[in-house]
């Protein structure tokens, strides 16, 4: 089909739709949020759902949509949305939820949910693995057929509710498609015969299922479209294809996804326009440029370009850019994951020899890809590079090639790529044994022509040496793979892209080999060598003016080789082409003459004699009998000893003068050359037209004159003795059986013939007509069928004549092995035997024996149906008339016997009004003047007929009636009871789902609850820290966060344990805080620890800080410096520092840190922090993490009081507040 150029057809990006609303993207029509009605309260109120922020367990939005008993477009929309994120299983077990839900209402309701359960199964498989992935139980595996089998129960349950949904047309029809593509593909079926396989046959269906759709939608379904044109793709039907693809395209242009360009430009690659392939994804990427596989196979196009270019062609660089930056390096920044564009990249860089870059890409090709071939494409690339390295690992490299070609099958349908670098490794190895055997396979698959051409040329010169050397040795094997492998390479001279030249020794070998079985063949490579040497002569090209281009090919192949010319010319003559022969053979003639009168030296007598006689042979074959006897009269004025052209010239007297000169020619060479093997062989032939036949073999004229030349002249002539293996067969062929001394002098005569052709086959193997002798001996003496068996198939294969085949076909008969008995008689059929009546007339009687044999109505019927062909061939003989009335009583005494189940009421009428028929014609036979059985047979025949069987299928057929009757009332009952029985079994059930799902609505109430409750105390708990976090830490002159410090008052120091109320309050826990800030060991994990520790720490010397000046540039003067002294000790400066300390540790939040000096108060001063610097302490504070949160609220709620454990009520542990101070870290070292 031509591709279209109007409108939209491929994809013109000149009329690319701009507005984006009408760009059609997959999901487009969910909207972000939907709406469920809550019914049984006074207003009406609805629950708003986001579908664009969807919770990863939908439990409880399953359970609303159950309890609110929602519609079914609520539930597909839900679970749309889920598909649209990925989320295909939620989306299954919602549809599966909403399902048991819609149960209770019309079955119809379900047809929605169900059928986009099957579009979500299909997705599945599409992202499913195809085999068991290694370590994987099968019986846990989920695989490509895993969800084709869940998707083909769901559409039959939905067929079942209604078969003629729509919907269900298209989603059948994607199942059928995918499934084909699990199929290997099929073997190519016999030339003019239908492709009944498996995968064709799925295909096919998909087809129906698609157009199915497009009828109820009248035409309108153009997804239908798609996989109408995708099933006709997979088909090899790529032009009909092209045509869907072209009309989706057309009536919806605006369609991305998925886009029919790349469907289009598909089927322009397989249909060989590689332009129009590429133009159609350019314009898939005019309106989605990041479309990846658009990109990935505008890669791999121009990348096949460049292969048709050597590397030192100009034209190589440029397009080899283009494809890896422009399109692949593109693909690969789109998603540096997809394996595809990794395995193309890795080939660049193994170029490049940048092996790092290799594995890492080849690594992310075998393990991110769920494609075989793309596996093997990244284990090929591995063996390359290590195959490339100085020093390579052969043994690793081997085994990388041998994990690529088992990626993809292994064996025949491995990666011929990975096996040829095999082969190399193994040459490498000096396994030339194993190379040998793989290089054999690599040819048989790959269309390397340098592999092939020296597989061929190897092969060829071990068959010629082979029959040089004369040693009987079966070569044709040899000869077949020689042949295939050299045709091979002659035909990939034809394709102008490979840019190959011919080879004229291919053609030579070709010739020589399809020399003996297809000569047309071999005159087809010599034609081809002729005008390879004519297209390199200087003058090839005829002058300006000239119209007679015969005239000049003739003068050019004047300057051919005579040699190749009576090759020709000797083909032509085997063919039959006598006067083109005639023409070679004269043009041959004038070539040895002209060598020989430009050099004298040459002799060319031996030739020129070949060539005449060969040109005699052919004017007397075109029946030119007074040309050729001139001929041969000449050759007989040059060399009056040429026996063959005496012999020639008494043949052509026999043909001319049959009584008289004729036989006294041959009478007369006979006693000149009685010595000479082909006068005795035209002699013997001469016997056998002529003679009397005898009663006794011994007194056979021809007989005496084959035993005679055995005996004296020649004991291996082959033709004398397969000219006695038939005399003796025939002989006893027409010898007597009556008794049992007959019987075995019988039997003798044929072993006798036997050892005649045996004796003829050991000097000639490929005398097909002595072993068609001895297979016809075997059969009619002994039985052996098996042996003939063998015999005919071996001859079949070297004269496939129909005689071969009919043989065969008797002897399967015999062997009652009727199906290869109808293959062989079919097969005599089609040499142009098509309209055989004996042929005909064998068919319908091994039809009919099949029949009786396997109880077989449609066997009868096809014996029947050949019968009548061989009557309306020859209607004049009775006893074709005979075998249609002797089927039809079979037919009807079968129908008769089988029980009711295996027929039908139709086949019993029709066996009935045959019966009839077969009654008069035996009546008619009966009547005729040579019957082919006794008239009273026949009579008693028709009689039994007319009586016990009209009677006994008028019977058949009232029981036969019954029969469907009861049956169809059964059949209904039966299928009501299961119907009943399958919804009871879904009630049930649906009740037990419905259980479960209250037992997990309780449960997730019940986590909810304790969520909440954990979430409320990590609340508090932080906000209380945030607090004491502000009372307790502050920032001194240099910007540190440090602890506050309270001074003591000055005057009377108190005793021991003697403090006050405002230190027990805060004092205490600063230094217990302090304390375990200083010692690892003595700090307590539990709030308590901190108070509980006070009093004893309170009896140690404590540290204390005291005021001293810093003659810097700040402000203030006065820092905080730690001192060991007592309390008396610091008491000399106390109104001074207590006073330089208010001025010092006053409000430090503003920007200027600007120091305030208070009135001098009591002796005793606290410095108070009143405001922190937020960003310091967001600096020095390190938070508090919310699994910290977490965990500390499990630990209290789990003791059943969150502040059981704190007596100060502080549900924060002190030590979380040390844990970011940064002098707590230097004084009391690391917590």
């Amino acid at each position: 089909m031509a591709p279209l150029t109007n409108g939209y057809t491929n994809g013109d990006s000149r009329h690319l739709p701009t507005d984006p609303k009408i760009i059609d993207v997959r999901y487009s029509d969910i909207p972000s949020q939907i709406d469920i009605p809550v019914t049984g309260l006074e207003n009406e109120e609805a629950v708003e759902v986001n579908l664009e922020e969807l919770l990863d367990d939908p439990t409880e939005l399953c359970t609303l949509l159950e309890q609110e008993n929602a519609g079914r477009h609520l539930w597909v929309t839900i679970a749309l949305a889920y598909s649209k994120q990925g989320k295909v299983d939620l989306a299954i077990e919602i549809l599966n939820k909403g399902l048991a839900s819609l149960s209770r209402g019309s079955p119809k309701e379900k047809l929605g949910p169900l059928a986009l359960m099957c579009w979500l199964f299909l997705r599945k498989s599409r992202e499913a693995p195809r085999t068991v992935p290694e370590g994987q139980l099968v019986a846990e595996a989920k695989t490509k057929d895993f969800y084709l089998q869940a998707s083909t129960g769901t559409l039959n349950e939905a067929s079942r509710i209604n078969p003629s949904y729509p919907p269900l047309f298209v989603a059948r029809g994607v199942l059928y498609l995918l499934r084909a593509s699990l199929y290997p593909p099929s073997r190519a079926p016999a030339p003019g015969a239908p492709d009944h396989s498996e995968r064709i046959e799925t295909l096919r269906q998909s087809i129906k299922c698609f157009d199915d759709a497009l009828r109820v939608s009248s035409g309108r379904n153009m997804m239908a479209v798609l996989g109408r044109a995708r099933a006709f793709f997979s088909l090899g039907k790529y032009a009909d294809a092209l045509e869907g693809y072209q009309d989706v395209l057309m009536k919806m242009p605006h369609l991305q996804d998925p886009d029919p360009r790349i469907g289009i430009g598909c089927c322009f690659w397989q249909l060989g326009h590689k332009d129009e392939a590429r133009e159609a994804w350019e314009r898939s990427l005019d309106i989605n440029p990041d479309s990846k596989i658009a990109n990935i196979l505008l890669g791999l196009c121009y990348l096949q370009n460049s292969a048709q270019h050597l590397i030192t062609d100009p034209a190589f660089g440029p397009i080899y850019k283009k494809a890896m930056t422009q399109y692949t390096q593109k693909a690969f920044k789109l998603d540096k994951e997809l394996p595809l564009t990794c395995a193309t990249f890795g080939s660049y860089f193994l170029m490049r020899r940048s092996w790092a870059t290799v594995e890492s890409l080849a690594r992310k090709a075998i393990e991110l890809t769920d494609v075989n071939a793309i596996a093997s494409d990244g284990w090929y690339l591995l063996a390359r590079r290590e195959h490339y390295q100085d020093v390579p690992d052969l043994s690793k490299a081997n085994d990388l090639y041998s994990k690529a070609d088992l990626a993809r099958g292994g064996g025949d349908r491995g990666y011929l790529p990975a096996r040829f670098g095999m082969v190399q490794i193994q040459v490498l190895l000096q396994d030339y044994d194993g190379a040998k055997f793989r290089l054999e396979k690599i040819v048989q698959q790959s269309k390397s022509t340098e592999a092939m051409m020296i597989l061929g040329a190897l092969y060829a010169e071990e068959i010629f040496r082979s029959q040089k050397s004369g040693i009987k040795e079966d070569k044709s094997g040899e000869i077949k793979k020689a042949i295939a492998l050299l045709e091979a390479v002659r035909m990939a001279w034809k394709d102008p892209q490979k840019k190959l030249t011919p080879d004229s020794s291919v053609l030579v070998y070709l010739a020589r080999l399809y020399e003996a079985d297809q000569p047309e063949k071999a005159l087809q490579c010599l034609h081809q060598v002729e005008q390879i040497t004519m297209n390199d002569m200087p003058d090839k090209e005829p002058p300006e003016g000239s119209e007679d281009n015969e005239a000049w090919k003739a003068r050019l192949r004047e300057q051919l080789s005579p040699q190749l010319l009576n090759n020709i010319g000797c083909f032509q003559y085997h063919a039959e082409k006598f006067d083109q022969a005639r023409d070679f053979f004269q043009t041959a003639l004038k070539t040895c003459v002209k060598a020989g009168e430009k050099n004298e030296e040459i002799d060319s007598d031996a030739l020129v004699t070949t060539i005449s006689y060969n040109l005699a042979r052919t004017y007397e074959a075109a029946n030119q009998l007074d040309e050729a006897k001139q001929v041969y009269e000449g050759l007989l004025a040059r060399h009056d000893d040429y026996t063959d052209a005496r012999t020639r010239l008494a043949y052509i007297e026999l043909r001319q003068n049959p009584t008289e000169d004729g036989p006294n020619a041959m009478a007369s060479l006979y006693e000149t050359d009685s010595t000479n093997l082909e006068v005795r062989a035209l002699f013997g032939w001469f016997l056998s037209k002529s003679k009397r036949r005898a009663a006794n073999i011994a007194e056979d004229q021809e007989q005496r004159h084959y035993k005679h030349t055995l005996q004296h002249y020649d004991k291996h002539d082959r033709y004398s003795l397969t000219g006695m293996g038939n005399l003796y067969l025939t002989t006893a062929r027409e010898m007597r059986r009556d008794s049992d001394s007959d019987k075995e002098k019988r039997r003798k005569t044929y072993e006798k013939a036997v050892e005649f052709f045996d004796k003829a086959l050991q000097l000639d193997p490929r005398n097909a007509y002595a072993a068609q002798g001895i297979a016809i001996a075997l059969v009619e003496d002994r039985k052996d069928l098996t042996t003939a068996v063998q015999l005919f198939s071996k001859i079949r294969d070297s004269i496939r004549e129909p005689s071969v085949y009919v043989n065969l076909g008797h002897v399967f008969t015999e062997l009652k092995q009727y199906s290869r008995s109808i293959e062989s008689y079919e097969s005599a059929l089609k040499h142009n035997r098509a309209s055989d009546p004996q042929i005909l007339a064998c068919l319908g009687r091994v039809w009919l024996l099949k029949g009786k044999q396997e109880k077989s109505p449609t066997a009868m019927k096809t014996s029947l149906s050949y019968s009548h062909r061989a009557l309306s061939v020859a209607p004049q003989q009775i006893h074709f008339k005979f075998n249609i009335a002797f089927v039809q009583i079979q037919l009807a005494q079968l129908l008769y016997t089988l029980p009711e189940h295996q027929r039908t009421l139709e086949d019993v009428v029709k066996a009935s009004e045959g019966l009839d028929e077969a009654i008069e014609s035996f009546t008619e036979i009966a009547q005729s003047k040579n019957p082919p059985y006794p008239r009273g047979d026949i009579e008693q025949r028709a009689n039994m007929g007319r009586n016990t069987m009209r009677r006994q299928l008028e019977r058949a057929v009232q029981s036969q009636k019954e029969y469907e009757e009861k049956n169809a009332a059964r059949l209904q009952e039966a299928r009501d009871q299961r119907e009943a029985e399958t919804k009871r079994r879904e009630d049930e059930r649906r009740k037990a789902e419905e259980v479960r799902d209250e037992e997990r609505r309780k449960i997730k109430e019940e986590r909810e609850k304790m969520t909440a409750l954990s979430r409320e105390l990590a609340e508090k708990r932080a906000e209380e820290e945030r607090k004491r976090e502000e009372a307790e830490f502050t920032t001194d002159s240099e910007g540190e966060r440090v602890k506050r410090k309270k001074a003591k008052k000055g005057g009377k120091r108190k005793k021991k344990g003697e403090e006050s109320e405002s230190e027990t309050e805060g004092g205490d826990q600063d230094e217990g805080g302090k304390k375990k800030r200083r010692n690892k060991k003595a700090r307590s994990t539990e709030p308590s620890s901190a108070v509980g520790s006070s009093e004893e720490e309170g009896k140690k010397p404590r540290r204390r800080k005291r005021l001293a000046r810093k003659a810097d540039n700040f402000k203030s003067s006065e820092i905080v410096v730690d001192s060991d002294s007592s309390g008396e000790d610091a008491a000399p400066n106390g109104p001074a520092a207590g006073e330089d300390s208010d001025a010092e540790m006053r409000d430090l939040d503003d920007e200027e840190n600007t120091v305030v000096s208070k009135p001098r108060g009591r002796a005793n001063r606290r410095i108070d922090d009143e405001d922190e610097d937020e960003e310091m302490e967001e600096d020095e504070v390190g938070p508090t993490t919310t699994a910290e949160q977490m965990a500390e609220d499990n630990g209290d709620v789990k003791n059943g009081n969150a502040f059981a454990d704190n007596p100060h009520g502080n549900p924060v542990d002190e030590s979380v507040g040390a844990a970011g101070d940064r002098d707590a870290m230097d004084e009391g070292g690391l917590l």
